[in-house]
């Protein structure tokens, strides 16, 4: 597989997320079903039995509660079997006493991986990128973030970023650079002259026409 031919499956955001059928540590997932009516995170790792791998597994096993409650679901991906799934999540609960709530799929055919882009081949042709796909209940895409096989994801972002979607989602603004929740959000710019005119008196607090904020 070229890099044309990957170039021309990397997802955008705001598409539909791709649907596909697939066996995991849960049982068998048509993904459409599996995430319905709810926010879902699909993320790929590059191999298990790998070290970083399996910091990054306990740092989402320790995150899944909290992405729980927001209404996330949370799904893995790598490019290995389900019996090296299993065994590897035994490993981990055996040796490193951490239980991984989340289920993981089988990719053997790469058929996910493809779809999805997580196939990067200046990385690697046969593993998996650290890719981090945010899907919303309607099933679009809202973000995708790549990471190299040689560096772990921060779950702090990965939380914010959540927590930054529902938040502009519910009230209809947008969020600051280093937003964090209770922190003011952004006002959507006016969009003509006569609105522009009223923002400067509509209470928020302006910098100018264009730049206001507001705590919710």
């Amino acid at each position: 597989m070229d890099e044309q031919k990957v170039e021309k499956r990397m997802l955008l955001i705001g598409e539909k997320a791709p649907d596909f059928e697939a066996v995991t540590t849960d049982g068998v997932i048509k993904f459409s079903d599996w995430a319905k009516d709810s926010w879902a995170i699909l993320f790929s790792h590059p191999a298990d039995f790998t070290p970083v791998c399996t910091t990054e597994f306990m740092a989402f096993a320790d995150i899944y509660p909290q992405l729980k409650e927001r209404g996330v679901k949370l799904i893995g991906l790598s490019i290995d079997s389900i019996y090296s799934h299993i065994s590897w999540l035994r490993t981990i609960k055996e040796k490193l006493g951490k239980d991984i709530p989340f289920p993981i799929i089988e990719d053997l055919s790469m058929n996910v991986a493809t779809k999805y882009g997580m196939i990067h081949p200046a990385q690697s042709g046969t593993a998996a990128v650290r890719a981090v796909f945010f899907i919303d209940p309607e099933f679009k895409l809202r973000a995708l973030i790549y990471y190299p096989l040689s560096n772990g994801r921060n779950m702090a972002e990965i939380v914010r970023v959540i927590d930054a979607f529902q938040t502009s989602d519910k009230y209809k603004v947008a969020t600051p650079a280093n937003w964090q929740p209770g922190d003011d959000v952004i006002v959507p710019p006016p969009k003509t002259t006569e609105e522009a005119e009223k923002r400067m008196n509509e209470g928020y607090d302006c910098a100018d026409w264009f730049f206001c904020k507001k705590k919710l």
